[in-house]
């Protein structure tokens, strides 16, 4: 099993960076990725639990489904499709701070070829960094 976990602290309120975080639709204007298309919305409409997106960019399409939802607090996802990984748990946790946001990111998955965990693992963890430095410019 692959994992790690990413810790930002976003200079907004929680219900604005878990809007943000949750906003499939949204995502795409802000979060680097080319396209988000909602494929199913979830309960509640349009983002909660079940929501199936599709995130498009870098000349990939990664399927992802919420599996909780938690507003502004938690929420957590799996991808499904668009890469060479099984068994995968996205968590994101958002905590109030006195004049801010904290976002907890924690990743695990299993690799679906042998010996390349490491490097998804790279990948997927760079990926992340990225987008919650642009949501920290972004949400501000």
């Amino acid at each position: 099993m692959q994992a790690f976990e990413l810790v930002a602290r976003i200079p907004a309120p929680p219900e604005r960076v878990f809007d943000l975080l949750a906003d499939h639709r949204g995502l795409a204007e802000w979060s680097g990725a080319r396209e988000v298309v909602l494929r199913q919305e979830g309960d509640p409409p349009p983002n909660g639990l079940g929501a199936i997106r599709v995130v498009r960019g870098s000349g990939l399409a990664i399927e992802e489904e919420v599996t909780s939802y938690d507003p502004p607090r938690r929420m957590t996802y799996r991808i499904s499709a668009g890469l060479p990984i099984r068994d995968h748990q996205g968590e994101v946790q958002v905590t109030p701070l006195e004049d801010a946001s904290e976002v907890r990111w924690k990743v695990c998955f299993r690799p679906l070829v042998p010996g390349t965990g490491p490097l998804l693992r790279y990948l997927l963890r760079r990926g992340l960094e990225g987008v919650l430095a642009r949501l920290t410019r972004y949400a501000f």
